[in-house]
């Protein structure tokens, strides 16, 4: 474990419940180099120190097999520090922990689950997700959904076939839950895990996690999970100062201590950390079928001086910035799955101007699949929350984004972050009246949906809620008994269907040759107009934009071909709870130059509205050779 890069560490370090000369009983081993001694504490032995004795070894690791001792039962590590003083550990490597705020182990064996997910699996290997309506419904399980029966929380079980129901029901292909790695404080959200192997007890047991991943692929549903490789806690139960010294953290606290969360940071330059952070990652798309994973806070390890001032961090070795041993550790874990696991994703949530995020480490990148577009996300809400009269004063502040908008693969996410801390929900940042606070948040999912992305959207932002997100308690489901809510859950719905049945607005979300404008620069009237192509060029989609409650009637957007261009969604419909200003259906170009082209359609632009005109480009005609 010590020497060399090792991503499998989980299939021998922790609890494994075996047979040794026809006993059974259960494998331990952790890592703790520094320690003068180690023991398994658990019901047993009444909790205490010296009777299940750890052989040590030169590599630090402690290890035995203890006969009688299997699944289900709850334990620790007692370990007496080079001081003498006898710490309580829970397991780093452990497959299940106890219920919060409860906070020992527990053995379980992991080996018994029969998956029936093949065909899913397969599947994903031969995808090329950068040309899929790839549509993400970002969920935090403990609050999406809360029985009334008096429990908590509903079962990874229970869950998923209302999960899947509702995901299918508006047309997501993925969800991405947030953190289910085991975490002590509920408020937390799961971003500052003590159990990087362990699936979370609040809803069920590993296998009941199984289940539900299970459950979700036989629906052709891809699951994401959120992973937090920047920093861990400092509860006592959890890896800080391990052994009595500084493990799996920096001890010098300008390297080893995050300010901004009050957590440990991880030392990516010790082989040991870098193995352990490695196998947790593998250890999710192995054991669990996940389909990737949202690494968070990337930001915060590619530098060292991150939210701190001058003095307050140590450049690494050529005097810069970079966190050297970070970076490395990014591109190996990206490495890794993508060679193993064919088809999974890995997502980036960094905030920087870094590039290569998402380009392959061949090609000098970190190598993940996609990278959050935090810069579309600010920009564009910063745009949407101004009143109408003002946006002709900063028509740029969405046009902008196309000049980056290929520089990497990007997800466009409104995710939970945008609806906590003050912020307010989605719909309560909407300025004007409540009809225009629904248009102006029909526009931006609009918005969202048809330019160059992927799109993400947290939960209860698909049906309008008014207050920020509670962890606490369920989403507002009453809401959908009003007309206004029910039609945006409606809308969600047929974006997503027109998202993915219109291969224009998806094969060429990362590629430059799939979107053209046709003008940005409408300030007077905030419009905006441009195409989307589809790969093969049979199909193109033309999105105009109208980011003021005035209508316009007779609005001229410049197309490239003649032809019928059929209105494939209309925000502004009635059973969206719109004013039903349309179309009738299409528009028929005519040969009026505009805008640079030789035709253009005459449109009905509704007001607060994104309309969308798809038209599909004939066959070319096969030459006389090819015949």
């Amino acid at each position: 474990m010590s020497r060399g890069t090792n991503c499998t560490a989980y299939r021998w370090m922790g609890a494994h419940p075996t047979e040794q000369d026809g006993v059974a009983g259960t494998h331990f081993a952790v890592w703790a180099p520094n320690a003068q001694e180690v023991c398994v504490i658990c019901d047993r032995n009444h909790w205490r120190h010296g009777a299940y004795y750890l052989n040590s070894s030169d590599s630090g690791i402690w290890s035995a097999f203890m006969p009688e001792i299997g699944p289900g039962e709850t334990y620790k590590y007692s370990i007496r520090t080079q001081s003498g003083t006898v710490i309580e550990k829970a397991d780093p490597y452990a497959f299940a922990q106890e219920h919060p705020p409860k906070t020992a182990s527990m053995v379980y064996d992991i080996s018994n689950f029969q998956w029936k997910d093949d065909e899913w699996v397969d599947r994903r290997r031969q995808t090329n997700w950068f040309e899929q309506p790839v549509s993400i419904y970002e969920v935090h399980l403990g609050s999406w959904r809360r029985p009334h029966d008096g429990r908590p929380y509903f079962s990874y079980l229970e869950l998923a076939d209302q999960l899947i129901e509702y995901v299918h029901e508006l047309g997501y292909s993925h969800v991405q839950l947030m953190p289910i790695s085991e975490f002590p404080f509920d408020g937390s959200w799961g971003y500052q895990a003590t159990g990087y192997f362990a699936p979370t007890s609040r809803y069920g047991s590993p296998d009941d996690f199984k289940e539900f991943m299970d459950r979700m692929h036989q629906a052709g549903i891809g699951v994401l999970i959120d992973w937090v490789p920047a920093h861990f806690p400092t509860d006592g139960h959890a890896l800080g100062r391990f052994d009595g010294t500084a493990l799996y953290e920096h001890a010098d606290p300008r390297q080893g201590f995050h300010p901004d969360w009050n957590t440990y940071i991880y030392n990516y330059g010790r082989n040991e950390v870098r193995n352990f952070l490695l196998s947790s990652a593998r250890f999710w798309c192995d054991v669990y079928h996940v389909d990737g994973i949202r690494v968070d806070a990337v930001a915060s390890m590619l530098y060292l001086d991150y939210s701190r001032s001058h003095g307050e961090w140590v450049p690494n070795y050529q005097g810069g910035r970079e966190n050297l041993e970070a970076i490395q550790f990014l591109k190996d874990m990206n490495t890794t799955l993508h060679g193993e696991f064919p088809g999974i994703l890995t997502v980036a949530e960094e905030s920087t101007a870094w590039q290569g995020v998402s380009r392959p480490v061949y090609d000098g990148g970190l190598g993940f699949t996609m990278k959050w577009d935090m810069g579309w996300m600010n920009d564009s809400l910063r745009y949407i929350r101004r009143d109408p009269i003002h946006r002709r004063h900063h028509q740029n502040e969405l046009s902008f984004r196309m000049i980056y908008a290929f520089h990497e693969n990007f997800v466009l996410p409104l995710s939970h972050d945008e609806v906590v801390h003050g912020k307010r929900s989605l719909l309560s940042q909407m300025p004007g009246d409540d009809w225009q606070k629904f248009a102006n948040l029909r526009v931006l999912y609009g918005y969202q949906y048809s330019t160059p992305g992927k799109p993400l959207l947290f939960m209860g932002g698909e049906f309008g809620q008014w207050t920020e997100w509670n962890h606490d308690t369920e989403l507002d489901w009453a809401l959908l008994r009003f007309e206004k809510h029910d039609g945006l859950r409606r809308y969600i719905g047929d974006l997503n269907r027109v998202y993915r049945d219109h291969p224009a607005l998806h094969q060429l979300d990362c590629e430059p040759t799939g979107f053209e404008w046709i003008q940005a620069d409408d300030a007077a009237n905030s419009t905006y107009a441009f195409a989307r192509h589809s790969k093969d060029r049979r199909e193109t989609v033309i999105v105009a934009i109208n980011m003021t409650p005035v209508p316009r009637e007779e609005y001229r957007i410049g197309v490239s071909d003649p032809g019928f261009y059929k209105e494939i969604l209309n925000s502004d419909a009635a059973i969206y709870g719109g004013s039903n200003l349309g179309n009738a259906g299409g528009v028929r170009a005519e040969r009026v130059p505009m805008h640079g082209r030789e035709y253009s359609v005459k449109v009905v632009l509704p007001p607060l509205a994104v309309l969308m005109l798809a038209i599909q480009h004939p066959e070319p005609e096969a030459d006389e050779e090819s015949a």
